[in-house]
């Protein structure tokens, strides 16, 4: 079905190829792709858009499998409009601002939020999955969250709105987060710039940094809380059974297990979608078999497969 696109201030695309806009660089086209300039530019489109038209925000694609067959929406995809960072006691960041350039320059005015500085993406996919990283989770630090929803209307969320879980949380279908706060503890920023660059450190040299990934693959299997910390004197790994299942290292087509990290799947080149969602099915496939352990993606996949 057809339908006419409100008028915008923004970029508004049709049949854009997302491949490019992820990490794994690979996907099909969105029927649309709204980039808007501002925060009124969203509404405004929002409340004007067909209600049956899907909406899909999207951050910088570090943790999404877009299939090869596209998506059948409106992505909306926020940019520089949306990046803004202020730190007044409390730190408020834009959905667009990458969580590592929040982690430095709140570093910066001597406020502790070096757990975002090595996860991968912007702030609006880290209140998403209730990213965390060294034992510190967004559920942690997130005081409450402007959003726009599907309405075009702008509201504010308290931070136990969202039941934030480990990994997950609770927004409504194609509402879209612009900005976050946070509270952060003060620290030296000589001391917390020493912490991040050795965080980095330790990083580079456990993970794939330099491959094709999103991330981690799939969540840990146990051993969480309700509000999103893990237990890790019970938490099982989900590379630990992977590894057990003989899965490290595993290729199917371009894809493949990460040889150094194999709760990393990785685009070795010419990697299709399929390949990687088939691949990781496999996985699972195997896991399950090996120890009856049931894999949950943390990777995010959405569109539709060609046939």
């Amino acid at each position: 079905m057809t339908y006419t696109m409100p008028p915008v201030r923004g970029t508004l695309t049709p049949h854009r190829p997302l491949a490019d806009l992820t990490w794994l660089r690979v996907g099909g086209p969105a029927d649309w792709l709204f980039q808007p300039a501002d925060e009124a530019d969203l509404c405004s489109f929002l409340a004007a858009l067909d209600p049956d038209v899907p909406v899909f925000p999207m951050g910088v694609g570090s943790n999404l499998i877009v299939r090869d067959g596209g998506l059948r929406a409106v992505v909306v995809r926020l940019g520089r409009g949306f990046n803004a960072i202020t730190c007044d006691g409390t730190v408020t960041a834009g959905a667009a601002a990458l969580d590592a350039h929040v982690a430095r320059k709140v570093a910066e005015a001597g406020l502790d939020l070096t757990f975002l500085r090595t996860i991968p993406g912007s702030i609006g996919g880290a209140v998403r999955m209730n990213a965390g990283c060294y034992g510190s989770y967004v559920a942690d630090h997130l005081i409450s969250v402007r959003c726009v929803t599907r309405q075009g209307e702008v509201v504010e969320l308290a931070a136990a709105d969202l039941k934030l879980a480990y990994r997950q949380s609770q927004l409504p279908e194609g509402w879209v987060v612009v900005a976050a706060t946070f509270r952060a503890a003060p620290g030296d920023p000589v001391m917390l710039e020493a912490r991040m660059t050795d965080q980095i450190a330790k990083r580079d040299a456990s993970q794939p940094t330099k491959d094709r990934s999103a991330g981690s693959t799939f969540r840990n299997p146990v051993g969480h809380s309700s509000t999103g910390r893990a237990d890790d004197s019970h938490e099982l790994k989900a590379w630990k059974v992977i590894d057990d299942a003989g899965m490290r290292g595993f290729s199917l087509g371009g894809a493949q297990m990460s040889p150094m990290h194999s709760n990393f799947l990785i685009n070795t080149g010419e990697a299709s979608a399929a390949d990687l969602e088939d691949l990781g099915e496999e996985v699972r496939k195997r896991v399950f078999q090996q120890s009856g352990i049931t894999l949950e993606w943390e990777i995010m996949r959405v569109g539709e497969r060609i046939a």
